[in-house]
């Protein structure tokens, strides 16, 4: 028992770091206004830049950088769609995803990186990963950013009344454009992680739905770094567990642990739904449009 607890430990933050990346990046990206769907497809993007970059001969290190970029760049899309042309953010978003769904598979299959192993993160102290090391710090720094930075100010007051930041002198479409981006290159870094950390090779929608697991993980910690970090420890717990009780041989049926994550994710929408009635931690310009003609 001590060891399969000690095996389980130590392989929960390479599960828990892709949840943790995206979900931060949601939070950057909302508490601007934006609400956003895509993180399946930021991630999906990203996670495919890794596995070509490595199948390239990048290291796993550029490789990484490289699914950022194409996070970064899918979310430049998102940001023009949405805080540019001002089309509704959950078509927008939902449209992005099924967009990337299709592309990734045509690219992979195309170039032949289905189901193809790569090489991917090695271990630099007790056994975590360097990008393991480094998510605590990225949260602590974007907290810094958002609660005790001018910019972080301007990025919140723009979530919460963007006709008074208009008024205040802040330019709300950049604003928007810079948080969806930044959030964007996070969410594909967390997908770029995925599979140069978790699975080492690239299958169709190998994300699995984890981009829709970080939204409700970002309404369940009410748009809170902090919260949302352990919600991602919590959730990296319940899908390290999956590999582990099937290495033990415990005879519980494949398909109930495979959707334990899935079932966890309605259960904690259901408890915010009934204990979390006030919206007072979402940001009051979330998914609506500013149109400075508009202000009053």
């Amino acid at each position: 028992m001590t060891e399969f607890l000690f095996n389980w430990v130590a392989i929960v933050p390479s599960f828990a770091v892709p949840f943790a990346l995206a979900a931060l990046g949601l939070i950057i990206c909302e508490q601007a206004g934006v609400l956003s769907l895509g993180a399946e497809g930021f991630m999906l993007v990203g996670a495919l830049a890794g596995v070509g970059l490595m199948i390239g001969g990048a290291s796993p290190e550029a490789a990484l950088a490289g699914a950022a970029l194409a996070g970064a760049g899918l979310g430049l899309v998102f940001a023009f769609l949405a805080a540019s042309l001002r089309i509704n953010h959950v078509i927008a978003g939902l449209a992005l995803v099924f967009s990337a769904q299709a592309l990734t598979s045509y690219v992979a299959t195309s170039q032949k990186w289905t189901n193809k192993a790569i090489g991917g993160l090695q271990p630099v102290f007790l056994g975590q990963d360097i990008v393991a090391f480094a998510t605590p710090v990225l949260f602590l720094a974007v907290v810094w950013v958002l609660y005790r930075t001018r910019a972080g100010l301007a990025l919140r007051a723009v979530g919460q009344n963007p006709a008074a930041a208009d008024a205040a002198g802040i330019d709300v479409t950049t604003v928007r454009i810079l948080a969806v981006v930044a959030g964007a290159a996070l969410i594909g870094l967390a997908g770029g992680y995925l599979t140069l950390a978790v699975t080492r090779i690239w299958v169709d929608n190998v994300v699995g739905g984890r981009g829709w697991i970080a939204i409700a993980l970002v309404i369940f910690a009410r748009w809170h770094p902090w919260r949302a970090l352990a919600g991602a420890v919590l959730f990296g717990c319940i899908e390290a567990l999956i590999p582990r009780l099937a290495a033990a041989g415990v005879d519980v049926p494949r398909y109930l642990l495979l959707m334990t994550p899935y079932l966890v994710t309605l259960l904690v929408m259901v408890w915010t739904a009934a204990r979390l009635r006030d919206r007072s931690a979402q940001p009051a310009a979330l998914g609506i449009h500013h149109i400075r003609e508009e202000r009053t």
